[in-house]
């Protein structure tokens, strides 16, 4: 028996590779396949099922191009229903991976169709379960995601949720391994712990939801304080649920090197947006205008998502040799727009003398030595309100950086103002930047840093706390 869980940081995501006698499968598989083709190939081995847990709403699974490069059988839970051919497999039903057998558990209550793949091992005990979004290390998934299905509410997949652990994963032996989908800064639950893998038991111990209670107590455990899931969930579930087009031909598309005259020319184009990937502290000090900051150095394709639109043609602007890794990354959360990068990056574009753009860096005690003084100065904390909560600056705007983008979100600012950007660390805060830079305020300065460095110089602030927010 051969296992390994294959973890895809920026995402918070797990697949898996389970194999047995040279059969293997694959469970909730990335858009970009090849970590899997090559492991299998470097084993001997060969894919014949990929289990799916559920319609995954956070990323763009790789289901469909796996199984056209290896032939495998996809396999979905009880009430799956799909635009293309997949195996629905029914409660309890049993597949053969080698020697190993895995079962099919249906578990609704994240999603309808939500399903947990138990491994028994030759002997044909339980040796490990993959919860998908089922049940997490520490948590459980939403369930408020999949509720305008047949007018089911959120309290009703709650209670469903209940169910699924009640009969189907706490009866289960505490030494059997949990690998959940999911680790730590996942959107699809509440708060999953820093682990990626853990046991029954172990759960049984530490994790609320699992705790002896009533269905009603549970219900309203796992509902309150669910923050509003980012926007590109909804368009992921549907294309995982209907397909999607090859990661091949969409390389194809995006990996066009267009110089600076063909590229300032596609860019002139209304449905247009160019985004530039360089880590953040590189973009401040120049690129090219009306360009929005995403740096592949921190949570790249989670923000992509929830601020890009899907509607609109993308234009890179990358470190050289990033532009794959660029283009892979934003597929895998459903972006299939992009039509070229700027060949030579930000220095071409520098040395043709076409106009630029810059957004001044400060770090905290500047702006401490700024505020006495500066009757125009706006502080704006893109943090989330929770971390706003619990502590800032007193008279900051909190504009949580996923409502940026929103009708009216900048409508208090003026360009007489001196607005300075600020998030935890200085990842968000670059982001916010441009995207206010693209609105047309100018006055911009990004407090590098961030709230990380205010703190620390907590003598030459005002600092204050929404004591009813964080009860």
């Amino acid at each position: 028996m051969f296992i390994r869980q294959l973890y895809t940081g920026c995402l918070s995501e797990a697949a898996y590779y389970i194999e047995s006698d040279g059969i293997a499968a694959i469970i909730d598989p990335l858009r970009d396949i090849e970590e899997y083709l090559t492991l299998a190939h470097e084993r001997n081995a060969q894919i014949k099922y990929i289990f799916e847990t559920h319609f995954h709403a956070d990323f763009v699974s790789g289901h469909l191009d796996l199984a056209a490069a290896t032939g495998a059988t996809i396999v979905y839970g009880p009430k799956t229903v799909t635009s293309y051919p997949v195996h629905v497999a029914k409660d309890s039903e049993i597949f053969s991976i080698g020697k190993l057998t895995v079962e099919v558990l249906h578990t609704p209550g994240h999603t309808l169709e939500s399903s947990c793949y138990l491994l028994k091992d030759e002997s044909g005990k339980n040796h490990a379960v993959f919860t998908g979004d089922t049940l997490f290390v520490g948590d459980v998934g939403r369930p408020d995601l999949a509720q305008k299905e047949n007018e089911i509410t959120m309290d009703d997949l709650a209670g469903m949720m209940y169910d699924s652990l009640q009969h189907k994963l706490i009866p289960l032996e505490d030494e059997v391994i949990v690998y959940p989908a999911h680790g730590a800064g996942s959107s699809c639950g509440k708060n999953l712990g820093s682990e990626t893998f853990s046991t029954i038991g172990e759960q049984k111990q530490t994790n609320y939801a699992l705790q002896p209670q009533t269905k009603e107590a549970f219900i309203q455990s796992v509902t309150e304080g669910l923050a509003a899931p980012p926007l590109y969930f909804p368009i992921n579930a549907k294309i995982n649920k209907e397909g999607y087009e090859s990661l091949d031909a969409l390389l194809e598309k995006g990996m066009q090197a267009l110089p600076v005259a063909a590229f300032k020319a596609k860019a002139a184009a209304d449905n247009v947006i160019i985004l530039d990937t360089r880590v953040s502290k590189i973009f401040t000090q120049g690129f090219v205008p009306g360009s929005i900051s995403i740096g592949l150095d921190g949570r790249f394709a989670e923000w992509a998502g929830s601020l890009l639109p899907f509607d609109k043609t993308l234009l890179l602007v990358t470190e050289p040799g990033k532009e794959r890794e660029t283009i892979i990354r934003l597929a895998r959360v459903g972006f299939d727009k992009i039509e070229g990068y700027l060949d030579g990056s930000y220095p071409a574009w520098l040395a043709s003398g076409e106009p630029i753009d810059l957004i001044i860096d400060v770090e905290a005690d500047e702006l401490a030595m700024d505020m006495p003084f500066d009757t125009k100065i706006l502080v704006v904390d893109v943090r989330k309100l929770p971390e706003y909560a619990d502590g800032h600056i007193k008279d900051a705007v909190n504009i949580p950086l996923d409502s940026l983008t929103d009708p009216g979100s900048m409508a208090g600012f003026d360009d007489t103002q001196n607005i300075y950007v600020h998030c935890a660390g200085g990842y968000r805060s670059v982001i916010a930047s441009s995207l206010i830079k693209r609105e047309g305020f100018h006055n911009i300065r990004n407090v590098t840093g961030g709230w990380n460095q205010i703190k620390e110089l907590s003598d030459k602030f005002e600092i204050e706390k929404d004591v009813e927010v964080l009860n």
